[in-house]
């Protein structure tokens, strides 16, 4: 606790005959022998519900103390119980300052783990609820290192662009996307995906949310009305299939992936699958069941192949994309949100034909086309060669942030099931005792750590967890954050 703070005299502070105009605080109204607790848990209030936004300064200790009448001591007590809480963080002559806000809904204390995003089922906007929550450290899942973004490559390409750039090309273009893109794509997909494919049959997204909400419309439009989903999966993905009005039936994933027993028991006349690195659990589709599956797409069943995290691999060797195998039967979708950064919004799909000029419709009609720089400048970076060596760098650094978390949760969760190690961004941790994870979740955010309770990604019942991305923070930030999770463990686990 930094006490300069104390020197610092706040002169936006009124002195009241008993009481401050800051919060309008009235020790009048607190419990004998409890006022540090009661001073806290006001400001704490405070800090939820945006009368202390992150970023405010807090009174001087000795100002406020003085303001309400009571000890220095008082008020230093309650200032210590936030900065261990994480939600502020002296700043020496700055003096005191919010640096997170907790979850506790307004007007209660009595309910820490039960607030913000994690009260029930996730609705629609929870991502975006959840994104803008301040943490002081960042678990989320499927980011990659951002700090690693390749900014003088991208700068040198976009030089390179604008500077054999005709006037035409800053007109409307081919809604598929440039023909620089498509070309890059295809190049890229048969060097490290196995898939050959045509660049005209290349449509260009906004990223893989938008290849899916595009595929829910036009599978719609052509009469199916559900698409069996991977059970545990990603809320993500079945909330864009939900947004065209198809139904999305759980499957059960096991150590070789999905059941395609029971993929056919629900007789889905379609699927939605993370083969390459199952979200969340991180299993890779294994060969026998990738032959079950190329036998029940044979016999007209639909798979749409989301290539999730296939480029970030650590401990295995690469296994080829589905599409790959069995193109007349598979859409494909993939994006650069792992590679570079989500902030692109530019990914790829591939369909077979019967789907195709329909989904270029659609495309055309949401759009009229991804922004055409990005793509000129990206296309010159697969193009370059700067892509890969991008991904090399990557794949060093998410090696040493993955080995960092799992020994942070030998040390500070000794019985969870890590699983999920061997590739990808996050891990899927379980553990095999009773309790909402969702309470975990958000103790963990109102103590500055942000994550995703495992229960967000299921339908089924299934062992309570959490999905932990290491890869956009550091290190120390990572065992920190590992720290938190087992202390709020011992406290949500009674």
């Amino acid at each position: 606790m930094n006490r300069s703070n104390g020197d610092a005299p706040d002169r936006s502070i009124t002195v009241g005959a008993s009481g401050s105009d800051f919060l309008q605080l009235d020790m009048a109204d607190a419990p004998p022998g409890g006022l540090s607790d009661w001073l806290a848990r006001h400001l704490r209030m405070a800090i939820a519900d945006g009368r202390l936004p992150v970023g405010s300064r807090l009174p001087a200790t000795r100002v406020l103390a003085g303001e309400l009448r009571v000890s220095r001591g008082v008020v230093t007590e309650a200032y210590q119980r936030l900065t261990e809480d994480g939600q502020v963080a002296g700043r020496g002559r700055a003096g005191t300052v919010v640096v997170a806000a907790p979850v506790l809904p307004p007007g209660s204390a009595a309910a820490p783990f039960t607030a913000g995003p994690f009260t029930a089922r996730p609705g629609a906007d929870v991502f975006d609820t959840l994104r803008t929550a301040p943490a002081r450290i960042d678990l989320s899942p499927g980011v990659p290192d951002l700090a690693a973004f390749p900014r003088a490559a991208w700068l040198r390409a976009e030089r390179s662009v604008l500077a054999d750039l005709s006037a035409s090309k800053l007109g409307y273009g081919d809604s598929r996307g440039t023909p620089e893109l498509r070309g890059a794509v295809a190049n890229w997909l048969a060097r490290n995906r196995g898939i050959r494919v045509d660049p005209d049959e290349v449509i260009i997204v906004a990223g893989t949310a938008q290849a899916l909400s595009l595929l829910a419309r036009v599978l719609h439009g052509a009469g199916i009305r559900e698409i069996a989903v991977e059970d545990p999966g990603s809320l993500g993905a079945c909330q864009q299939l939900s947004t065209g009005q198809l139904a999305t039936p759980p499957v059960p994933v096991d150590a070789d992936g999905i059941r395609v027993d029971e993929l056919r028991a629900t007789g889905a006349p379609g699927v939605l699958l993370t083969p390459a690195h199952q979200f969340p659990t991180g299993v890779v589709l294994g060969g026998e069941r990738r032959r079950e599956l190329m036998r029940w797409a044979e016999e007209g069943g639909l798979i749409i192949e989301d290539d999730y995290d296939a480029e970030h691999r650590y401990d295995r060797p690469p296994v080829p994309a589905l599409r790959a195998m069995l193109a007349e039967r598979v859409c494909y979708a993939g994006s650069v949100s792992k590679l570079l950064a989500p902030a692109l919004r530019t990914g790829w799909l591939l369909a077979p034909p019967p789907y195709r000029d329909a989904l270029l419709a659609a495309k055309r009609f949401a759009d009229l086309g991804n922004a055409a720089l990005p793509q000129l400048v990206l296309a010159r970076l697969m193009e370059s060669g700067e892509l890969e060596r991008h991904l090399r760098l990557l794949r060093r650094r998410h090696r040493r942030r993955r080995d960092a978390m799992t020994e942070a949760i030998r040390h500070h969760l000794p019985d969870a099931v890590v699983h999920g190690a061997a590739a990808g961004l996050h891990l899927m941790v379980t553990f095999n005792v009773a309790f909402a994870d969702t309470d975990l979740a958000a103790a963990a955010l109102a103590r500055g750590v942000k994550t995703q309770p495992l229960s967000w990604h299921t339908q089924r019942p299934h062992p309570p967890g959490l999905v932990l991305g290491y890869a956009a923070s550091p290190p120390p930030d990572i065992a920190e954050g590992i720290a938190t999770l087992g202390d709020l463990l011992r406290t949500v686990v009674r």
